[in-house]
Formats: structure tokens, sequence, C-alpha cells
């Protein structure tokens, strides 16, 4: 199998996040989740470790906004430049915003950088710091690679893609994820055929929902924590399915706290039906392990034996498939998790 791979990765490496009551913690999406997949696909005989191609920003404006992207490019040497005594210590910081944007038709983002930042970031732990963009273009290109292979080889592949994507809107950062790799990729691969995007990450992809909510030519499903108790908290309801074009080409499974492998898979099964009868040319798999029993930001508790299940199933699909990265912070078990999941695409 042939996993895209960039180490541009490591220079996005923010020294914290800001968690709920504004305790200040170690940024949990951090490189040492990509060392321990990189070793557990170093001890298989299957997998083919690949350098992305660069593909220009346009397959991002496809699906992102220009000025979004722009603030990306610039915050962090801006913030810099605003302030003398951060730029003597840069690697003490990161920009984050203190006021967040009350999203209405009249909204539009300010001249002041802090005032953009909290126009276009949702949360406290899309923190950006020097290397932040870069690795954003490099995690999208591995999964556009992905995108490419899964289509001129009709096979499977692995994006290991970091930062990860899902929670990233048209216009905004959120959630660890500043370019939605999985949307980009689904995108792409829309110009060549119908496409399914299914998310099992724990926590819902809001921003993959946003993109493609008013489209029917790519079905979106997501598999995650309800977000009546759950983050992203305000979308990923059970009634949100769609509107104009789209209506009925989105689905959410919102699943109860303590959820197991066999809730899990029950929910899985009826997401995979789903995606049978829209009979796809291309499915593009957001890979969230935070599902897994004891991650530190999930409450769900499927095993290891789940995800061999999960991966089967899905792959039972006969579909090509782009495999994106996402979450899970169980970092000991992670590597493990992912080639579990895996195998059944090889």
């Amino acid at each position: 199998m042939k996993i895209f791979y960039s180490e541009e990765h490591r220079n996005h490496y923010p020294p914290y996040e800001v968690f709920d009551g504004g305790k200040r913690v170690e940024y949990f999406e951090n490189p040492d989740r990509m060392d321990r997949i990189l070793s557990a696909l170093g001890k298989t005989d299957w997998a083919e470790l690949i350098e992305p191609t660069d593909f220009g920003l346009d397959p991002i404006l496809a699906v992102h906004d220009k000025d979004y992207l722009n603030f990306l490019a610039s915050c962090w040497t801006e913030w810099l430049a605003s302030d003398p005594e951060i730029a003597a210590t840069p690697e003490r910081h990161a920009f984050l915003p203190a006021t967040f944007a009350l999203r209405r038709k009249t909204n539009r983002p300010t001249s002041s950088l802090h005032g953009r930042g909290g126009y276009y970031m949702m949360d406290l732990s899309a923190c950006i710091v020097a290397g932040t963009y870069k690795a954003a273009l490099a995690s999208a290109n591995c999964a556009l690679s992905a995108a490419s292979s899964s289509f001129i080889f009709q096979n499977s592949s692995f994006a290991l893609c970091r930062p990860p994507g899902h929670h990233a809107g048209k216009d905004y950062a959120g959630g660890y994820c500043f370019i939605n790799n999985a949307s980009v990729a689904a995108n792409w691969l829309s110009s060549k055929g119908k496409v399914a995007l299914l998310d099992i990450d724990y926590h819902g992809g809001n921003g993959t929902q946003d993109i493609f909510y008013e489209r029917a030519d790519v079905l979106t499903i997501s598999i995650h924590g309800d977000p009546d108790y759950e983050y992203p908290h305000y979308t990923g309801f059970v009634d949100e399915t769609g509107a104009g074009a789209g209506l009925g080409f989105h689905r959410n499974f919102p699943l109860p706290k303590d959820t197991g492998d066999e809730g899990y898979l029950t929910a899985l099964d009826e997401a995979l039906e789903m995606i049978r009868e829209f009979a796809p040319n291309h499915l593009v798999l957001s890979t969230g392990m935070d599902t897994f029993d004891g991650d530190p930001l999930g409450k769900f508790h499927v095993t290891r034996e789940g995800f061999a299940e999960i991966g089967k199933r899905i792959a039972g699909l006969k579909l090509p498939t782009a495999i994106i990265m996402e979450g899970g912070y169980a970092n000991e078990e992670l590597g493990t998790n992912v080639v579990t999941l895996l195998e059944n695409f090889k």
C-alpha cells in the first residue's frame, strides 16, 4: 500500500493549546502521533512510504476561501512584525485570538490581525506558529496524492496527514485543522465520478459537512460523539441532512457516550448501506482513531478488534479508497490501531 507522508508536519508544533475553562495544556496533536504510526508501519511488509506531489493551490482553492488561505499564509509573520516581544521569543508563543465572530449575514473580517483571527478561527486548539501554513499545505498534498493514486490504480492508499483537516470549513480553522484534507481530496475526485466521504473520527466532521452540504455529487456521512455533549457542539445533529441540491446527501450518526464495538458497528452498517445505494466511484475515508477505548479526547470504547472489523466492513465496499488520517491521541496504541485498520485495504 502506498503511504503518502511529508516531514513538513514537524514544523507545526505549537507550545500549548487552551482547553475549556482556560486551562493551558501541551498540544495533543503533536509530531509523536506520526512517529508512532510510522514505527508501526515500518514493521509491516506492505507499507511503501512516498513523498506527496505538489498539486499547487488550485485544488485547495476549489474548496477553501482565498482570503482565508491568505490569512493562514501571512498570520504568523504579520503577528511577529506587530510585537517585538513576541518576535524575540517566537518559540514560546502561538497565535490565538481572544474574540470570536458571531457569524451573521453582515459579518466580515476586520482589518486588524486579531479581528481576522477571530473571524477565521473557531476555537483555541487551531494554534498558528511559524510552520503551520506549510505543514497544512503538505498535509493537503498528501491527501491529494492518495486520491490520485487510488484513482490511477483503482486501489486503496493512505495519506498520513498532519495537521488533520475535517474540522476546517470553507473559511475557518478549528480542532487542530486548517485545510480540510479529505474534502480537498473528495472534491478533486468528484470531477472523475461520484464520491462518498465517510468520517469515522470520534468528533463530528463539521468542516466537511459545511463544504458539501448543498452538493449532491459527494455523499458525506459522519459517525461521531453526539454534539449534545461533545465537540464541536453546534453541528453534527441527526436532523442535518443537507440543503438545496444536497438535501438527503448528508447524514450524521451522533452516538451516545460509552459507545462500544457493537453500537459503533451497528451505525457503521447503516452508513455502508447508504454508500452502496449511492453507488459512488470512489470513497474517501476520514480516519480518526480517537474512538479507541481510553483515548484522552474521546468517550467511546472501540477496541482493537473493533478497528479490525471496522476496516473489514469498509473494505468490503470494494471501492478505490483514499484513507485520510484525522485524529487519535492515545499515542502508545495509535500506530498499532492504524495498522490494524489499514491491513484490510492492502
